[in-house]
């Protein structure tokens, strides 16, 4: 590759996470092709850039000249249904498109001819496979998952995701590059869901479990996560953030790429608000109405009741986390690391777990699995085995490669 200060950078999709991913390379200084099929998409990441822009100067982030300076680096990659050669350039090109694996790989198999053979290409995929990604190429040593969480300018972490077939020094020279733009980098391995994706489903599914069974409505389960498990915000309340199509989709994909582990299965709650429509803030209804005047539900404020909902979730969490250890997702220091600076989690949940006791986690999954006779509620062999050995769930283990 270029030195850092000359490479182009390219972004494919112009929607909020390329225009936002667009803006970080800018921003740091490169030039950039940004480019959509839709000639209303560019129109609009260009206005949403500038206003961007505009407040970071109004801010004082920012002066008028850095402001002008950082736009004339995007440059508009023109009519893509013409071709990719706009991107010729280029030494790194992010793809931000659907997510959708057949687009993907067309999109990668017809980049790959006009780009240099030096240029590194990067699949911002949330829940998709890179290797799968990467296996449309000719030359899959050249493509990495490089995912930004949204919105990409504001959110601190990015998963680097290196498939199979994906060489060293590409994985390599992706988490330098976008160290440089002051991002915080964690290796990830080529799993469903990587890092962020997959240790956070029970925060969504054992919420939704909870509320499904009668335990507590939607707006008790979010003040318990919030006021007592100090979260910033409550399952609900994120996933209407979020629009609970794209949390349906992300949960239905990992639920399958797992070949149907229960520990991943989907809500039907979650399925029937998608299938009404009621994505959440952006429909105006989601698990709460967001109509001008509309007040939410006052939570029952029973201490003994949101602690068992806390202590419950975070069993299912802190297992989740140490069984992505023991399945060499990601070393302990990058999951608490994600965990914190992905979700913005109070605590890593490895740290978490050691704070409430190895064997009280286990005890907790233990009495769920004996209650429900389910799979889901497993415990992690690598829990059970530092119960026994008396051991911390940060520590360090031989045994596990990569850690």
């Amino acid at each position: 590759m270029v030195s850092t200060s000359e490479l182009v950078v390219g972004v494919v999709g112009a929607g909020a996470m390329g225009s936002g991913i667009a803006r970080v390379a800018a921003a740091a200084g490169h030039r950039v092709i940004l480019g959509d099929a839709k000639s209303a998409a560019m129109a609009k990441a260009r206005a949403a850039i500038t206003k961007a822009a505009a407040r970071d100067v109004e801010k004082g982030r920012l002066d008028q000249s850095g402001a002008d300076a950082l736009l004339g680096r995007i440059t508009d990659a023109g009519d893509l249904t013409a071709g990719y050669a706009a991107f010729a350039e280029c030494g790194l090109v992010i793809e931000a498109v659907l997510e959708d694996l057949s687009v993907k790989r067309a999109l990668f198999s017809a980049l790959e001819k006009v780009v240099r053979d030096d240029c590194i290409l990067a699949t911002n995929t949330s829940s998709l496979s890179v290797a799968a990604i990467a296996g449309g190429c000719a030359h899959a040593e050249r493509v990495v998952g490089i995912h930004f969480f949204n919105p990409a300018p504001v959110m601190p972490l990015v998963e680097i995701v290196p498939a199979i077939t994906t060489s060293d020094d590409v994985a390599g020279a992706a988490a330098s590059l976008v160290d440089g733009w002051r991002k915080t980098t964690v290796i990830a391995s080529d799993t469903p869901g990587f890092i962020v994706n997959r240790i956070a489903r029970p925060f969504y599914s054992e919420s939704l479990r909870q509320m499904e069974e009668g335990i507590a409505d939607a707006a008790t389960i979010d003040w318990a996560m919030r006021e007592i498990g100090g979260f910033k915000m409550g399952p609900f309340e994120l996933m209407d953030f979020i629009g609970n199509d794209v949390n349906y989709a992300v949960t239905m994909s990992v639920f399958e790429a797992f070949f149907y582990d229960p520990r991943y299965r989907p809500a039907l709650t979650q399925r029937r608000l998608v299938e009404a429509g009621l994505y959440g803030r952006k429909s105006g209804r989601g698990y709460y109405e967001y109509r001008e005047g509309v007040e939410r539900p006052e939570p029952n404020r029973n201490l003994d009741l949101g602690h068992a909902i806390v202590d419950r979730t975070l069993a299912m969490l802190v297992n989740a986390a140490v069984d992505a250890v023991s399945l060499r997702v990601a070393s302990p220091r990058d999951i608490e690391t994600a965990m914190m600076k992905g979700v913005n989690y109070p605590k890593g949940l490895l740290a978490w777990g050691d704070e409430i006791g190895p064997p009280v986690i286990l005890s907790r999954l233990t009495a769920l699995q004996a209650e429900y006779g389910e799979e889901r509620y497993r415990a992690s062999p690598l829990l059970r085995r530092r119960v026994l050995e008396g051991r911390s769930l940060l520590a360090h283990d031989p045994q596990l490669l990569s850690t």
